[in-house]
């Protein structure tokens, strides 16, 4: 991948079911469960089918022209104007971070509470950020074999975790256990399962510009994260369903598979968060190309490290929902520019129409956010986005026609 070998299929569906494969995919799951098990489960689908053609389309792109994601954002937004992608990203991505690190070192703290009676939530926290940290310097050497295996033994772990749930040995509570109060519309379920292929976006081309086809680009992309996201979205749903807990530390206590179940939390962990400081550096790089990238997988695993010891986790679902209200309407811009428009103003400073959509489109996702529309607000956000963008272009086409 970083050692300039290209990428077949069956590596980007290891890549990026290695990303899915998260306790942060887990835990959204089973967000879903008032809806109950089916609903819960085709709207799970549904959302990231979604998700992943907008994931898949955006990657792409960095295929075909052989640039990282947000060098590629500069054909849509400008030199400049991609500068505020990155920027963006950058806060996402180092968010991220934090948050996987928060929920691994949770789980890693209430297992060995439980089988030795030690708890270090802080120990944790800054052993997994080396773990990763190290993790991003073995694949940038080339080191892919190792995460895919890691991603197969994690799938297999997995799926024995599944298996035992719905077999009722994770019992923790009656089945179907959950508050009368909590309540999820079918609109904010949908954007749920959109956003999270939303939020590798920015980053996908970093990967694809490897591919060795367009393919696999596209299929390896979708395939990968579409069938391992749906499938841990769908165990975090069903974990609630059977077991009454989306927690994986209580399930995995109760399944009595101690070791396994800490590899599946650390690897889980590892394997999505080294893309996310991999991906930050490649931001970074983008707006300051000759910083040592060495030095910033340092800093950002630190930094990540740093806010996962205050990051108030109460703000999950607000900070997935800032995720799309951003990426949604500015890829809308991307995907127009490359696929109709065919145009390239990476020589332009700031492309200002394609700016400006993006801000209204982000304003817009908060409002159809409180109309509950049973299409979400990235889908209605993201069309809105592009009708504003071509009337943008048509009457700055005019202008231009009228003074010649």
């Amino acid at each position: 991948m970083h050692n300039n070998k290209k990428l077949g299929t069956f590596s980007l569906f290891n890549l990026w079911a290695g990303a899915a494969i998260s306790l942060a995919e887990i835990m959204t799951g089973g967000l879903f469960a008032p809806l109950g098990l089916l609903r819960g489960i085709l709207l799970i689908l549904a959302g990231h089918l979604i998700g992943c053609l907008l994931l898949s389309l955006t990657g792409l792109i960095g295929f075909r022209e052989k640039k990282p994601a947000l060098i590629a954002s500069r054909m849509a937004f400008g030199r400049y104007g991609s500068y505020l992608i990155s920027a963006a990203n950058i806060i996402q991505l180092i968010g991220w971070t934090a948050i996987m690190l928060i929920q691994c070192a949770n789980s890693i703290s209430a297992i060995t509470s439980k089988l030795a009676g030690f708890t270090g939530f802080a120990l944790f926290v800054v052993i997994v950020g080396a773990i990763v940290a190290v993790w991003v310097f073995v694949v940038d050497k080339g080191g892919n074999a190792l995460n895919s295996a890691a991603v197969i033994l994690l799938f297999v772990l997995c799926l024995l975790i599944l298996g035992l749930v719905i077999g009722g040995r994770g019992m923790v509570s009656s089945p179907g256990t959950r508050s009368a109060a909590t309540t999820l519309s079918v609109g904010a379920a949908l954007e749920m399962s959109i956003v999270m292929p939303l939020t590798w976006l920015p980053i996908i081309s970093d990967y694809t510009m490897w591919a060795n086809s367009a393919k696999a680009s596209f299929w390896g992309s979708f395939s990968g994260y579409f069938i391992a996201s749906s499938f841990m979205y769908i165990t975090g749903l069903t974990a609630v369903l059977f077991t009454g807990s989306s927690d994986i530390a209580t399930i995995i206590l109760h399944l009595s598979i101690g070791v396994a179940g800490l590899l599946v939390v650390v690897l889980s962990t590892v394997t999505t968060t080294y893309l996310d400081v991999y991906s930050a550096v490649m931001s970074i790089l983008n707006i300051a190309p000759k910083i040592s990238k060495r030095l910033l997988i340092l800093l950002i695993s630190a930094l990540g490290t740093l806010i996962a010891l205050f990051f108030p986790m109460e703000q999950y679902e607000n900070f997935l929902y800032a995720i799309g209200s951003i990426f949604a309407p500015a890829f809308a811009v991307v995907l127009l520019d490359y696929f109709v428009f065919r145009a390239d103003r990476s020589t332009t400073t700031f492309n200002v129409p394609g700016i400006l959509s993006a801000v209204i489109g982000t304003a817009t996702y908060y409002f159809f956010m409180k109309l509950d529309l049973p299409a979400g607000s990235t889908v209605p956000s993201m069309l809105l986005t592009a009708v504003v963008y071509i009337v943008f272009r048509s009457v700055l086409k005019d202008r231009n026609a009228q003074k010649c």
